[in-house]
């Protein structure tokens, strides 16, 4: 039977995400990567909203993956879980950056007067396109991570041959709260450098701990039991979380907030509170919700390339005022990723490409 709650987590968290960044792209928080402040006012309030959804929604998303990889496998073999992840994930966030993705890279390196910089050093045409390629990467960090977790996945169900399922069958309630402590752990390893979203530690955890204790109906039931104080202590710390680092102007993708025990503990627990609140109160689906699941990977993949073209042709050079840019992004945001989804998904090259639509196999008769 399916669990729709899981279908609903994805598209709920994917509006979140399109919503994050459009306030991250006129963030004035000083965090780099939009186009930054486009108001006179001195301090957004609103741009708390980051603060409060960053730590917890990636995490959630990764720890869905989990789950619904455990839920693939029980139907398909391994040769299949790995070639699905692989069309389904690593062909659009590697060959879908020169079939469609550089377009966002343009855009991205625009917004940041990037080729400037490259035209004064002299950068050769076809070096600027691998950059632009590159840049275009945006939202795919999410998938590129994921193919390697599910890989990595693979060859760990080869050593422990289900027995770390089986513990995790039996996890109580007491030791899921203490799986905080590993997630602490995991937040401190395996982070990239430069570019920040790259939290392979910590990601993984989320993911590994998805796949071998939260698939389980028993701990599904357990948290569900739960789900209305799991939704106030994830809620609590996630308020106490933005209060502190909003006031100060601190980096909250970037270290040392992003590794603090604070940020672990909102990352961990309000991702339960969304697990649970969701199985709890939002297991069950309808023509919208079904709508919804269908379209929100495109959305997720797309949403971005509208919200950065109205801040590059808009917001830039100041066309319209700045609460005009915002509704104009969140509309572009949710319009250009439906819209290009809906276009891109029906052109059979482009549709395997860069959203992983498996090609179908024509019947020949005779």
């Amino acid at each position: 039977m399916r669990k729709y709650y899981l279908d609903n987590i994805r598209w709920i968290t994917v509006v979140i995400v399109v919503i994050y960044h459009v306030f991250y792209m006129y963030n004035a928080e000083g965090i780099l990567g939009g186009l930054g402040k486009i108001t006179s006012i001195s301090v957004q309030p609103y741009d708390i909203f980051l603060y409060f959804v960053y730590p917890w929604f990636m995490p959630v998303l990764f720890l869905v993956s989990g789950i619904s990889a455990r839920l693939y496998l029980e139907r398909h073999t391994d040769r299949e879980f790995v070639k699905a992840r692989t069309r389904k994930l690593l062909v659009p966030s590697t060959i879908g950056l020169f079939a469609f993705q550089f377009i966002q890279g343009y855009v991205s390196m625009a917004l940041g007067d990037g080729f400037t910089e490259f035209a004064a050093a002299g950068v050769p045409k076809p070096v600027l396109f691998l950059i632009m390629a590159a840049s275009g990467s945006g939202v795919l960090w999410f998938i590129q991570l994921l193919w390697l977790y599910s890989m990595f996945l693979f060859l760990l169900k080869k050593i422990e041959r289900g027995k770390l399922l089986r513990a995790g069958a039996k996890a109580p309630a007491w030791l899921i709260l203490l799986f905080y402590f590993p997630i602490w752990g995991a937040s401190q390893i395996l982070n990239t450098p430069i570019i920040s979203v790259y939290r392979i530690g910590f990601y993984f955890a989320f993911f590994i701990l998805g796949y071998y204790v939260f698939s389980h109906e028993k701990v599904t039931e357990e948290l569900k039991r739960y789900a209305v104080p799991l939704l106030v202590i994830g809620i609590l710390f996630c308020v106490i979380f933005s209060a502190l680092y909003f006031s100060t102007g601190a980096n909250y993708a970037d270290k040392p907030v992003n590794r603090n025990p604070l940020y672990a503990a909102c990352a961990y627990f309000g991702s339960l509170a969304m697990l649970s609140a969701v199985a709890r109160f939002g297991d069950c689906d309808n023509r919208f919700t079904k709508w919804m699941s269908r379209k929100s990977f495109g959305l997720y993949v797309f949403h971005y390339l509208g919200i950065s073209s109205v801040a590059l042709l808009i917001a830039k050079p100041s066309l319209l005022p700045a609460p005009a840019c915002y509704l104009l992004s969140l509309a572009a945001g949710f319009a250009v990723g439906f819209g290009l989804y809906e276009m891109i998904s029906r052109i059979p090259f482009f549709g395997w490409a860069v959203l992983g639509i498996k090609k179908e196999k024509k019947n020949v008769s005779g």
